[in-house]
């Protein structure tokens, strides 16, 4: 999943086993809907996500007057920085790494609000709980299952950390409750 930090949006998902080809076709996705405009990426300590980004942000050189090929180059405003935990035999936390993995660290690092989503779509599916009789029997199941949830997510499910406070003049706090495709302009409604 990727998600916009701010507006905790959604931008693009793909669900499957772990691998390069699913990571690329949400990294993919997400760079058509953002209209390739650089952005800053915050992820787990996974080697390929460099390389990945790197293919899906790379523009040629403008010319200097040599012929040729021109050599693809990624944007300086493309940034990733990745978390990594490292633990001991057992499993237990021992450290957490941050550091600059592409370009430059641009606020604070961190995957929280990406792992909040996971354990609210846990809590959510019945396919995602341990020991349970509703899992998933084909991939277009899952599929829907997930999108569902997403959309849900995205436009209908106000988020608290993205409420607005309101003027109300007898003193009372009331909020503009939004959901994080309000957030993001995209509608007015939930």
């Amino acid at each position: 999943m990727i998600q916009d930090r701010d507006s905790r949006f959604v931008a693009a998902y793909a669900t499957g086993p772990l691998c390069e080809d699913l990571i690329s076709q949400a990294v993919s996705t997400t760079v058509q809907r953002t209209h390739h405009r650089p952005l800053s990426w915050y992820s787990d300590g996974w080697k390929n996500y460099p390389s990945i980004l790197q293919h899906a942000y790379r523009q040629p050189q403008p010319r200097h007057g040599r012929r040729g090929r021109r050599k693809l180059v990624v944007p300086d405003t493309v940034s990733l920085t990745q978390t990594i935990k490292h633990h001991d035999e057992h499993g237990r936390l021992l450290s957490v790494e941050i550091r600059a993995t592409m370009g430059s660290s641009i606020g604070p690092a961190g995957t929280v609000h990406l792992e909040r989503l996971n354990g609210v779509l846990r809590d959510r599916l019945n396919a995602l709980t341990r020991k349970t009789h509703a899992f998933a029997k084909r991939d277009a199941t899952w599929d829907a299952l997930v999108g569902l949830q997403i959309f849900d997510h995205n436009f209908h499910r106000a988020h608290l950390a993205l409420r607005q406070p309101l003027r109300v003049p007898d003193g009372v706090h009331r909020y503009q409750q939004r959901s994080p495709a309000m957030a993001l302009g995209l509608t007015d409604h939930l």
